[in-house]
């Protein structure tokens, strides 16, 4: 289900859908300029696959004089490429064809679940649909306009939307220099530890901050950055996302004392983190994994 209340103004493209087991999954909805490449890339390798499947039909049939049956099993070739090429691959390849690997895309079930076969051919079958008038996807595009998760008519019939594939990719430390940051992380206790799943949820933010709108940063970072505020005592108004990369540099970059002295703000030692509500307040997290990959 969607865990977005009636009241609440989206800011982007992302979605969160919380599970029957009460596990929260964001995802990034991809909109038709990133599917549309996806789209040409899938059609000019069907084509080149129907070419070159006819050039090797022609030769195999030709030589034994048979050139119709070939032609005939040319026209079969098109007919299975047109209608089930993104249904096989869809069903096989955890929701993805050719184009749509290269363009980092997949699909996936409405509830957040990995689409199944059944889910795959239907909603590429109903592409016809989709496409019309004349195959100028003007029905598609106007019922990916009508919703906030950009499905066409072939995805709300088969329960399906189309989701931006990130993969877990960190590029080792990061080196955060802006003076609130280092002024925030001089005054987090030297006996701060995180606990593994804090780690990783400030290192998953951190990696990818600066590719969201500064609205984001905040409404993300909120979850996480008010209890570790209260623990270390700091104003209310202390920004949630200079907080959490403070909290980062803290955990992942050593201390460098002329990093620290500039600012004149000693470091004063205070009773550990406890690791129970950090970690609680990590499952709130935005950088939840995203289901495993189907088969």
């Amino acid at each position: 289900m969607d865990s977005m209340t009636p009241g609440d103004a989206q800011l982007d493209t992302t979605i969160e859908i919380v599970t029957p087991e009460n596990i929260a999954f964001r995802y990034q909805v991809a909109g038709p300029f990133r599917r549309l490449p996806a789209f040409l890339l899938d059609v000019a390798l069907q084509t080149l696959i129907w070419w070159a499947g006819g050039g090797l039909l022609a030769m195999l049939f030709g030589a034994v004089g048979l050139a119709g049956l070939g032609f005939g099993f040319w026209l079969i070739l098109w007919f299975v490429l047109s209608w089930f090429y993104g249904g096989l691959f869809e069903t096989y390849c955890n929701g993805q064809t050719p184009g749509k690997r290269m363009m980092r895309i997949r699909v996936i079930a409405s509830d957040g679940q990995p689409i199944n076969g059944l889910q795959a051919v239907l909603r590429n079958l109903l592409r016809a649909i989709d496409g019309q008038p004349l195959f100028t996807y003007q029905l598609g595009l106007f019922s990916a306009m009508m919703n906030d998760r950009f499905q066409r008519l072939g995805d709300l019939a088969s329960g399906t939307m189309v989701v931006v594939d990130e993969r877990e990719r960190f590029r080792g430390i990061l080196q955060i220099d802006e003076p609130e940051v280092l002024r925030l992380a001089r005054q987090i206790p030297a006996t701060f530890q995180a606990a593994p799943s804090l780690a990783r949820t400030l290192a998953a933010y951190a990696e990818r901050r600066l590719g969201l709108p500064v609205p984001r940063r905040i409404e993300i970072a909120r979850h996480l950055a008010d209890p570790l505020a209260r623990r270390f005592g700091l104003p209310a108004d202390t920004s949630p996302d200079h907080l959490l990369c403070a909290a980062y540099q803290r955990t992942f970059v050593a201390d460098d004392p002329a990093r620290w002295q500039s600012s004149g703000v000693p470091l004063t030692p205070s009773a550990a983190l406890v690791a129970e509500p950090a970690a609680r307040a990590a499952g709130h997290s935005p950088f939840v994994s995203q289901p495993p990959a189907a088969g």
